[in-house]
């Protein structure tokens, strides 16, 4: 009889921790999703305008972006050839909880870290952040307009060093080569 009781009584606790385990497993914010339409991918033509961050001059690129993490994560990974020859970037987007906001951080070849916070509005994706080059801070805005097929996008970057005055940085012309993976 003891043996019944303590079969029942382990059964119960193993339902019991499988039930709490599936009310417990948490789910990706969907905020994040509405970047989803980035995902796959693109190659780029764009032009900076010169800046503090060094010439102008025309750019070749491609970005890979991907859900990692069960979807919790998107990564851009980049690939640009330019005048100041070959940069490489990572960006991981998050959804913070406790801001409310999509939050990127990322890093440069250049050595540059970057963050800041990206608002999604219908077809519209802005980034708004701080870029770190050769020592001093400069001020980011980068809009995307995304096209309705979700195969082109238009990319518009704007500087500021003194977050007062801003001025054209980059334009470029965003291409879907295919879609990526999917890895949520």
């Amino acid at each position: 009889m003891k043996r019944f009781g303590f079969a029942v009584g382990l059964v119960l606790l193993v339902f019991a921790v499988s039930l709490w385990a599936q009310t417990t497993v948490p789910k990706p914010d969907p905020e994040l999703n509405k970047l989803g339409v980035m995902v796959g991918h693109w190659t780029y033509e764009g032009e900076y305008l010169a800046s503090p961050l060094g010439p102008g001059g025309k750019a070749k690129g491609e970005e890979f972006i991907q859900w990692i993490l069960g979807g919790f994560f998107l990564q851009d990974l980049e690939i640009e050839k330019g005048a100041l020859g070959e940069m490489r970037g990572a960006l991981l987007y998050a959804y913070d909880p406790v801001s409310k906001n999509i939050v990127s951080s990322g890093l440069g070849s250049d050595g540059g870290p970057a963050s800041g916070i990206v608002k999604v509005s219908g077809n519209a994706i802005t980034w708004e952040g701080k870029y770190a080059f050769g020592g001093k801070e400069n001020l980011l805005k980068a809009t995307y307009i995304v096209a309705a097929d979700l195969m082109s996008m238009t990319q518009k970057v704007e500087i500021s060093v003194d977050g007062k005055t801003w001025a054209p940085f980059f334009d470029a012309i965003f291409t879907k080569a295919k879609p990526a993976p999917k890895t949520k």
